[in-house]
C-alpha cells in the first residue's frame, strides 16, 4: 500500500490504486493526502469497499447538483474492522438510514428546512450575540487569569453547545450531556471506529433520541398558548399541522443536536490553534479587528470542521472519468476542494485579503447549505474579538501539544492547551 510521499514519484496523471486513508499520519494531517488524491485520483475508491472519496471541486459540485442520481440519505459509513481494515458499516444496523434535514432529499428536505429556518432567522441569531459575548468574556478572562489552559474544555466546547441548546429550545443545564451525545454521534462517521464501539454509540444515540422525544412531547403538550422558545416549538407546530410525523421531528432534532454544536466547537478550536501558530496574524487582527470575519472564513477554508459529507448513488453512473456502481457511497471532501490552488492561490496560507473569502465549501453548497452558518460565523467572530482584545500573548503550550480527534470526517481538537498573557 502506497504512502503519500511515494506519490511524488508518479506522473501527474497516474491513478492511485491503494492508499492507507486510515493511517494515523494521514488523519492527523490529511492535507498531503488530499492534495495527492486531487492530483492523481480525484474520485478514489477505498480498496475493498464501495466508498469513493471525491476531492476535486468540479466533481464535488457535479455530485451536489445531480439530486436525481446522488442522494443525501446517510445509509453507510466507513468503519475499521477487528483486523484494522476499512469496511462499510450499514446504518440499517441502527434501525434505518439518516434522512432528516441535511441528509434528506426533496421534497422532504424542503419541508424540514421550512420548519427549521425560522429558528435561525437573522434577527433571532443577532439577539444571541450579547449572551455569547458575555460567556466568552467570562471564560477567556478565567483562562488569562491562569496564564492559559485548555481552550477546548473552557471555550470551544461549551459555548457552541449552549448556543445550540438555546436555538433548539433545550434546557441550558443539559448542555454537558448534549455535548457528550453529540461527540458520540459523530464518532459513527470517524472511520476509525471499531465494531464494539459502534454498539456503545448506538446506545448513546438511543438515549439522545429518547431525551429529544421527551422534550418534543413537552412542546406538543404546551401548545401554541405556551410555546417553548426555539426550533422545537416550530417542529411541534409542524407535527400538529400534519406537515411531518412525530418520529421525523425527533430525527431532525437528533441531527441538529449532533451537528450543531460540534461543528462550531471544531471551528473555535481550529481558529485558536491557527492564531497561536501565527503571531503575525494575531497582530494584524488586533490592529484591524474588522478583518476578523475574513480570518474566520480562512479558518473554515483551511480547517473545515466537517471534512466532507456523504452521498449515495441511486443508480449506476459516472463521475468525471470514474464509473460509480449503484449503491456506492461518496464522501465529498470539502477539505480537499478548499485547498485547490486553481481557486485559492497559495492555498495552504492564511490570506486575510483574498478576493473570494467565502468561496469555500465548508458549509456545503446548494439546497443543503448549512442552516447554522450564520450562527457559527457569529460565534466565531465574537469569541475571537474577545480573545484578541484580552490577550497580548497567545501561543501553544510546548509541554502539552494539541490533539485532534482521530476521524476522517471531523476536524476538531480534543485538547488545545494555550499560554496567554493579558493585554
Amino acid at each position: 500500500m502506497l504512502r503519500v510521499n511515494d506519490l511524488e514519484l508518479l506522473p501527474m496523471s497516474s491513478p492511485v490504486q491503494s492508499l492507507d486513508v486510515l493511517d494515523p499520519v494521514n488523519i492527523e494531517d490529511p492535507y498531503p493526502l488530499f492534495e495527492a488524491l486531487r492530483t492523481h485520483n480525484p474520485v478514489y475508491q477505498i480498496p475493498g469497499t464501495e466508498i469513493y472519496w471525491v476531492s476535486d471541486r468540479a466533481q464535488i459540485e457535479e455530485a451536489l447538483n445531480r439530486h436525481d442520481v446522488f442522494s443525501a440519505n446517510l445509509t453507510g459509513v466507513l468503519m475499521t474492522d477487528s483486523a484494522g481494515s476499512p469496511v462499510v458499516f450499514e446504518l440499517s444496523a441502527f434501525g434505518s438510514a439518516v434522512d432528516a434535514i441535511a441528509n434528506a432529499d426533496e421534497p422532504d428536505h424542503a419541508v424540514h428546512r421550512k420548519l427549521v429556518l425560522p429558528g435561525v432567522r437573522p434577527g433571532r441569531i443577532a439577539e444571541m450575540e450579547s449572551a455569547i459575548r458575555s460567556r466568552a468574556q467570562r471564560e477567556i478572562d478565567a483562562l488569562v487569569s491562569h496564564q492559559g489552559g485548555d481552550w477546548i474544555e473552557r471555550v470551544a466546547n461549551p459555548i457552541p453547545t449552549q448556543a445550540m441548546a438555546q436555538v433548539v429550545g433545550l434546557p441550558l443545564e443539559d448542555a454537558d450531556k448534549l455535548l457528550e451525545w453529540a461527540m458520540s454521534g459523530t464518532e459513527i462517521l470517524a472511520g476509525t471506529t471499531r465494531p464494539d464501539r459502534m454498539q456503545e454509540i448506538a446506545s448513546a444515540t438511543a438515549d439522545l433520541s429518547q431525551y429529544l422525544s421527551d422534550r418534543l412531547e413537552e412542546a406538543l403538550a404546551a401548545g401554541p398558548s405556551s410555546p417553548v422558545p426555539g426550533i422545537i416549538s416550530d417542529l411541534a407546530d409542524g407535527v400538529q399541522a400534519g406537515q411531518i410525523k412525530r418520529e421525523m421531528a425527533v430525527s431532525i432534532l437528533v441531527v441538529l443536536a449532533g451537528a450543531g454544536g460540534e461543528s462550531t466547537a471544531g471551528l473555535l478550536g481550529n481558529a485558536a490553534r491557527l492564531l497561536a501558530l501565527n503571531p503575525q496574524v494575531q497582530q494584524e487582527l488586533r490592529e484591524t479587528p474588522s478583518l476578523i470575519p475574513r480570518f474566520v472564513e480562512e479558518v473554515l477554508r483551511l480547517e473545515s470542521p466537517f471534512k466532507g459529507h456523504y452521498r449515495v448513488s441511486l443508480q449506476e453512473t459516472r463521475l468525471g472519468e470514474t464509473h460509480i456502481p449503484a449503491g456506492s457511497r461518496l464522501l465529498l471532501l470539502w477539505a480537499a476542494a478548499n485547498r485547490d490552488p486553481d481557486r485559492f492561490p497559495h492555498p495552504n496560507q492564511i490570506d486575510l485579503h483574498r478576493k473570494n473569502p467565502q468561496d469555500h465549501l465548508s458549509f456545503g453548497r446548494g439546497i443543503h447549505f448549512c442552516i447554522g452558518a450564520r450562527l457559527a460565523r457569529l460565534e466565531a467572530r465574537v469569541v475571537l474579538e474577545e480573545l484578541l482584545a484580552r490577550t497580548r500573548i497567545l501561543e501553544l503550550n510546548p509541554d502539552a501539544p494539541p490533539r485532534h480527534v482521530p476521524s476522517i470526517f471531523v476536524r476538531r481538537l480534543e485538547t488545545l492547551p494555550l499560554r496567554m498573557a493579558a493585554r
